[in-house]
This record gives C-alpha cells, structure tokens and sequence, in this order.
C-alpha cells in the first residue's frame, strides 16, 4: 500500500481502537451481565494472549520485555477504567482519562525540576479548570466515585507512559507487561469471585476490548508512530473523547452535555498548548 494512503489508515484504525476501548466498557457494564472486575480480568488475559501470539511469530520471548511495576501501573489502569465506567458515560469517561494523563505527566515534569512557563502554564490551567468544571456538582456532573476512579486510571495510565520512556521495544514491553497483570487480574477475579458475574455477550466485550482494541491497537500505534512527526503524533491523540463522544451519542443513545463540551474545550485545549510549546 502507498505510505501516503497506509500512513493515516493506520493512525485512524489505532484512533477508533482506542475510542473503542471506553465504547465497549461502558456498552459491557450498561447492557450485560458481566462485573467490572470480570471485564478487567478478562480484557487482560486476551490482550496478553494476543501480544504473546505476535510476539512468538516474530521469534521474541513473551516476557522479554517490560517490568513489574509498569504492569503493577497496567492493572491500576484497567482497573479503574472498568469500574470507573460502571455509571460514567464514554465521553465523560474518555475525557477524565485524558486530562488526569496530561496533569499527571506535567505534574511529574514540575516535580523534576522542569520550568513550566508561558503558553505551558496557560495549558496546565486550562486542564485544571476544565476538569473542576465538569466536576462542581450539579445535575451534568457525573457521579462523583467514579469520576475520581477514572482520574486515577488516567494518573496510572500517566506513571505507566513514564516509565515506558525507556523499555525499549514498546511492542514487547506491552506484551510483557499484559502478561505480568494475570497475577493481579488472578487475584481480583478471586477477592470478586462471590460477587463476579459473567454472560457471553459481556464476555465477547471484552475479548474484544483486550485482544482487539487494546493488544491489536496497540500494535498498530506502535507501527505507525515511527512515520509521524512528534507533533503529529501527539495531536492525533486529542480526537479520541471526540471519537468516544460521537460514538457514545449514535452507539449508547448517551447525551453530550454544555458541561462536558465547555470541559472538552478546556482540557483538550490545554494538551493542544503542551503540544505546540514542545515543538
């Protein structure tokens, strides 16, 4: 395929796949059977299973690359994330997941030592200011349990990309590291096992949501973000709780809120500052 066509069919495919990841959580709690800890559980072991697959058809040893704690980050994330969207819609959810990412890794640059200065600043601001709004309560704020889970599957998610600085091979770290969450997800599934509700439909989301969305996204970001400039590749990324929102009003019937489109502006403005003052 022509690299002008294969280029941005790739980023697009790896955009949806990572909307996707919140369309089917939030689709899998709302409409079936299956807990949270289950679809944690389960997202898990099929993203490992599909990671370890690749990895072995390219002669690499599944556990060669990542670490204990980005996999101890991992599961943090995912499980936040699911219990997290057992009451929060998928924009909602998509977009605390980003702005917690951004605080935190920003956060982690002021603790460093690092100046945070000029249009940075404004952005940080920004951030705050969008995520308090959505958050002051009132009849479109989301429920308030659950917003402070996803912000802490988003600071996990934000930990999890700082260690990952330097793994190495990200397509072997990932694996490694999905692999290393089974214990975690082991030890959920049995703290949950009285309570733990699992049907075939809920089942099939996930499978979904771990293989596909996750393991499979995941390897088709790597695979394409060796073609895209820094900024490029940062900016893309902004369209995703755009992609969540649209297909959570015309998939879930979920309403996009003048909360959450002023929250929208705020937070996904703040990222679009960060990314232009880098570079």
């Amino acid at each position: 395929m022509n690299s002008a066509l294969r280029i941005p069919l790739l980023t697009t495919l790896a955009m949806l796949a990572f909307a996707g990841n919140s369309l089917l959580c939030r689709l899998a709690l709302r409409d079936t059977g299956i807990d949270a800890a289950s679809f944690t559980a389960i997202r898990l072991g099929s993203g490992a299973l599909i990671l370890a697959a690749i990895l072995m058809l390219r002669g690499k040893r599944p556990t060669a690359g990542g670490s204990w704690p980005m996999a101890a980050m991992l599961f943090a994330y995912a499980v936040c994330f699911s219990f997290a969207y057992r009451d929060l819609t998928a924009a909602t959810g998509a977009l605390l997941l980003f702005g917690a990412v951004q605080l935190t890794m920003m956060g982690y640059g002021l603790w460093t030592g690092e100046r945070i200065g000029g249009l940075r600043l404004v952005g940080l601001l920004l951030a705050l200011g969008g995520l308090v709004w959505l958050l002051l309560p009132g009849l479109a704020a989301p429920p308030w349990l659950e917003a402070m889970l996803m912000l802490a599957a988003g600071a996990s998610w934000g930990v999890y990309s700082l260690l990952g600085k330097g793994a190495g091979d990200p397509t072997a770290a990932t694996g490694g590291n999905f692999l290393r969450t089974l214990p975690f997800a082991a030890a959920l599934m049995l703290a949950t096992a009285t309570a733990g509700t699992v049907d075939h439909t809920g089942a099939f989301y996930a499978v979904l949501s771990g293989a596909v969305t996750s393991g499979l996204g995941y390897v088709l970001w790597y695979a394409v973000l060796p073609m895209l400039r820094a900024t490029s590749a940062a900016t893309v990324q902004l369209c995703v709780p755009a992609i969540a929102a649209l297909g959570g009003a015309m998939l879930l019937a979920e309403p996009v809120t003048a909360r959450l489109l002023v929250a929208s502006v705020a937070v996904l403005g703040s990222i679009a500052l960060t990314i232009y003052r880098k570079n």
